[in-house]
């Protein structure tokens, strides 16, 4: 059996790829790269040494949950401007909070609705004025769907950086 190494990339597919770019580079500061030669419009953009995010443009719908998830250096900054824009989404998965392992969890919204998780592990310092902010759940509840279906593997110690 073949065993996963790690993701290379994930796509998402936006409506604007100019717009779309420049939210990605601008925004989230990805570094475009050199993309192949397609018949249709595409962008690649570093995420780090081992693995990118592609753009695509295609008249596609935007998932309502479904998401990736990058994570960042600087809650803090991401936040902030992020509010600024208005690209914080609190419908999906509720509001910004510190999660039980003590990372920080956001979701926000690409110019082409695409939803991005926000991610920081805990031993990055958080402003603690953002846990005033409307958009945050200063008691850092997990995300509750009311669905009543506990399958999966649930345990107290989960955590996103299994790694650290």
């Amino acid at each position: 059996m073949t065993n996963v190494l790690q993701i290379q990339h994930a796509t998402v597919v936006v409506d604007d790829l100019e717009k779309a770019c420049a939210f990605y580079e601008h925004e989230l500061g990805l570094e475009p790269l050199p993309t192949f030669n397609l018949d249709f419009p595409a962008q690649f953009f570093k995420i780090n040494e081992e693995q990118q995010l592609h753009v695509t443009e295609w008249e596609d719908q935007a998932s309502f949950r479904g998401h990736l998830c990058l994570q960042v250096d600087d809650f803090n900054s991401i936040f902030f401007r992020m509010r600024e824009l208005g690209a914080i989404d609190t419908s999906p998965w509720g509001k910004v909070r510190r999660l039980p392992d003590g990372a920080m969890q956001m979701f926000i919204r690409d110019p082409a609705g695409n939803l991005i998780e926000i991610s920081c592990p805990s031993d990055i310092a958080v402003d603690e004025a953002i846990f005033g902010d409307d958009l945050v759940d200063a008691e850092g509840r997990l995300y509750e769907s009311k669905r009543d279906d506990p399958r999966g593997m649930h345990t107290e110690d989960a955590t996103l950086y299994h790694g650290r």
